[in-house]
């Protein structure tokens, strides 16, 4: 501290353009500190969101994969007498069991649906928001079509079994 009091400053050579000099330097130390500042705030915020989509990702695809296994499991085929072609996938569920793998199907995309909406619940961030809506939107429409096929079925149960149709179905 004795020392910087025992400087001694000219005034003499400091003209205009040490001046500029000066303040160029400061203006971009005052400029870099601030995108430190910046990348440092934001840093957390980046980390969470990166997690966050890479999850919703493994989500999504989860849902996809659900739709897949159920791509072949067509009501049509189970209620129908039609011969099948021999590429045609053998039927291994009766219809009750197949409305009760469709159920347990739309239950497990509702699950993903609500999966997604719990990343928003503590990250309040546009682009995991609009992925989690993606997510919804997806699940939705997915458990609509399989639901379109559980009514199918619903109305071929006998009454017994609650659907509306008569005494055609095998266990």
């Amino acid at each position: 501290v004795i020392a910087l009091l025992r400087v001694e400053l000219r005034t003499d050579g400091f003209g205009f353009f040490d001046f500029v000099q000066v303040l160029e330097a400061g203006i971009n130390d005052v400029i870099l500190i601030g995108a430190a500042l910046f990348f440092l705030v934001t840093l957390e915020r980046r980390i969470k969101r990166g997690r966050a989509l890479a999850d919703l990702h493994q989500l999504r695809s989860l849902a996809h994969v659900v739709d897949m296994h159920q791509l072949t499991k067509d009501p049509d085929r189970v209620l129908s007498q039609r011969s099948a072609t021999a590429s045609s996938p053998r039927p291994t569920l009766s219809a009750y069991e197949l409305g009760r793998y469709l159920d347990y199907c739309s239950e497990m995309l509702a699950i993903i649906g609500k999966l997604a909406a719990l990343y928003v619940q503590n990250l309040d961030d546009n682009a995991v928001l609009a992925s989690v809506d993606e997510i919804e939107s997806l699940t939705n429409g997915l458990s609509r079509k399989i639901w379109q096929k559980v009514m199918i079925l619903y109305q071929t149960w006998p009454v017994e079994m609650g659907g509306v149709g008569d005494d055609k179905m095998t266990r």
